[in-house]
C-alpha cells in the first residue's frame, strides 16, 4: 500500500515552537535543563537529524490520514487543566492480568515481571506493582463469540467499570492486560485496547501472535454455540499465543502508548513517535519503541526523570536476561525454571539508545 505515501516534514521553527514553546516561563524550564538533555531535544528541529525522522504516511488507512486531530505541543500538553499527574500520594502503575498469558503458570509470571521491568524502565521514576492476576469471570464481563474469527472476546467497559471499583488508593492507574481479544460494544469487530479517563485501562495483546490472523491460530472455538451467557468455564483452556520476542515488544509498546495517554500525552503529530496512533497492526509495527523529543518533554515534565538514567535503565532491562532476580518458579514447584527473556527483537532499539546517551554525554 505505498501508493500514497508521504512524509510529513514539519519547519524547524514549527518543531522548535513546539519543543519550547514561546511562553517565557516554559522557554526558562526549558533553558534550566542541563546542556546534554537540551542537546538531545534540540535534535527534534535539527533538518537532518538520524535520531528522530518525519513521519511516513504509508496509505490512507494510516491513523493520522483518517483521524484528523487538532496536535499537542509541550505547551497545551502543560498547560491541560484536566491532566492528571503523578504525585506522593498516587504514583503506582498498577498492572492487573485477566485470563491466563502464558500456557503454564511460570510463563505468566515472567511474562507480567517482564512487563512490570519494561515499564519502570520507561516511565522512570513511577513504581510498577502487580495486582493479583484474576480470572474473567471474576470480572463478571460480558462476553461474545466474535462472527467474523469464532474467536472469545470480552467486553472492554465491564473490564474497566471492574478495574475501576478495585483501584488501589495509592494507584495512578490501573492496566489490565489480557491474550484474550476485546470488544468495545456490539457493534464494533474488536479493539486492541481502551483507556477511561478514571485512569484505567485494559489491553488485549491476542492479535499479536503470530498466528492470529491465519488458519492456524486455535482461539477458535470448536462449537461457536454458548452454553450460556454467564458461563465463564468457556475460557478455561483457551488458547494462548507463543511468547516471542515480537509479541513482548508489541506488548510494551501497547501497555506505554497507553500509559502515556493515561499521563496526559495526545497523539504524536510532529516525528516518528510511539504516541502517534495506529489503525492496524502493520501501523503499530512502524511506530518507533522510542517517544520522539517532544513528547520526551511531556513526560519528563509529567515524571521528573533524568533522562540519561531513564534510558540507561532501559538499556539495562534489554541487557537483563531474567529482569527480577527472584525465582521464576512458585516456590511449591519442584524445579526452578528459568526462562530467558526474548529480547532479539530489542536489539535495533538498543543501538539507538546507546546513540541517544552518547548525545547527552559529549
Amino acid at each position: 500500500m505505498t501508493d500514497k505515501m508521504q512524509v510529513l516534514r514539519h519547519s524547524e521553527h514549527t518543531l522548535k515552537t513546539a519543543l519550547i514553546s514561546k511562553n517565557p516561563t516554559l522557554v526558562s524550564q526549558y533553558e534550566k535543563l542541563d546542556a546534554g538533555e537540551q542537546r538531545l531535544m534540540n535534535e527534534a528541529f535539527q533538518p537532518r537529524s538520524n535520531l528522530f525522522e518525519p513521519i511516513t504516511v504509508h496509505s490512507q488507512s494510516d491513523w493520522i490520514s483518517s483521524h484528523p486531530e487538532a496536535p499537542q505541543d509541550f505547551e497545551q500538553f502543560f498547560s491541560d487543566r484536566y491532566r492528571k499527574a503523578p504525585c506522593p500520594k498516587k504514583h503506582i502503575i498498577y498492572i492487573q492480568s485477566i485470563g491466563s498469558l502464558g500456557n503454564t503458570r511460570v510463563i505468566s509470571e515472567e511474562y507480567i515481571k517482564w512487563l512490570k521491568g519494561y515499564c519502570e524502565a520507561f516511565f522512570y521514576g513511577l513504581k510498577v506493582k502487580f495486582l493479583e492476576p484474576v480470572s474473567v469471570s471474576a470480572t463478571k464481563c460480558s462476553f461474545r463469540v466474535n462472527e467474523h474469527t469464532q474467536n472469545l472476546q470480552i467486553h472492554t467497559g465491564h473490564i474497566l467499570a471492574f478495574l475501576k471499583k478495585n483501584k488501589p488508593e495509592d494507584a495512578f492507574c490501573v492496566v489490565g492486560i489480557t491474550m484474550i481479544d476485546l470488544y468495545p460494544r456490539d457493534s464494533w469487530n474488536f479493539v486492541f485496547g481502551q483507556a477511561s479517563l478514571s485512569s484505567v485501562g485494559i489491553f488485549s495483546f491476542a492479535r499479536y501472535g503470530k498466528d492470529f490472523y491465519t488458519s492456524k491460530y486455535e482461539g477458535s472455538l470448536k462449537t461457536p454455540q454458548l452454553t450460556s451467557s454467564s458461563d465463564y468455564s468457556i475460557f478455561d483452556n483457551y488458547y494462548i499465543p507463543e511468547i516471542t520476542s515480537v509479541l513482548l515488544l508489541r506488548s510494551c509498546k501497547t501497555l506505554t502508548h497507553e500509559i502515556g495517554h493515561i499521563l496526559g500525552l495526545r497523539h504524536c503529530q510532529w516525528l516518528a513517535c510511539l504516541m502517534q496512533g495506529s489503525n492496524h497492526l502493520e501501523e503499530s509495527d512502524r511506530r518507533p519503541l522510542n517517544v520522539c523529543p517532544i513528547c520526551l518533554r511531556k513526560l519528563q515534565s509529567a515524571i521528573g526523570f533524568n533522562i540519561v538514567e531513564r534510558y540507561k535503565a532501559l538499556v539495562k532491562w534489554i541487557d537483563d536476561e531474567s529482569c527480577d532476580e527472584s525465582e521464576a518458579t512458585p516456590k511449591s514447584s519442584s524445579e526452578h525454571v528459568h526462562l530467558p527473556k526474548p529480547v532479539e527483537a530489542f536489539k535495533d532499539w538498543r543501538e539507538w539508545i546507546i546513540r541517544c546517551i552518547a548525545v547527552l554525554e559529549k
